[in-house]
């Protein structure tokens, strides 16, 4: 699941409609108005964030309704966590290395 939110999240316009987004539900033409690409790549964009499960949609007639799916992102959060831990870890080691090889 995580790869597929990275990936979802690896192109400009998607990150754009999530930070919108963050402020609340909105429609798909709230989200999308004002970006520079056509109306089927804005669906191909949509289609992906959905399937990666960080927005979902809600029909009513003809107006469509998105909505962060905070779920998804919280996994994505989690991971990064971790691996900041790991990280963190293993840069201490290499600095307690470099002092003790100095000293």
């Amino acid at each position: 699941m995580v790869n597929s939110l990275f990936r979802a999240l690896s192109h400009p316009i998607r990150r754009e409609i999530v930070e919108r987004l963050a402020a609340g539900p909105a429609t798909v033409g709230e989200v999308s108005g004002d970006f520079a690409v056509s109306k089927p790549a804005i669906s191909k964009h949509l289609k992906v964030l959905e399937e990666s499960g960080v927005l979902s949609r809600v029909i009513d007639g003809r107006t469509h309704v998105l909505s962060l799916e905070t779920e998804a992102l919280a996994e994505a959060t989690e991971w990064m966590v971790r691996q900041r831990a790991i990280w963190t870890r293993l840069f201490d080691v290499v600095e307690d290395h470099l002092r003790e090889e100095q000293g």
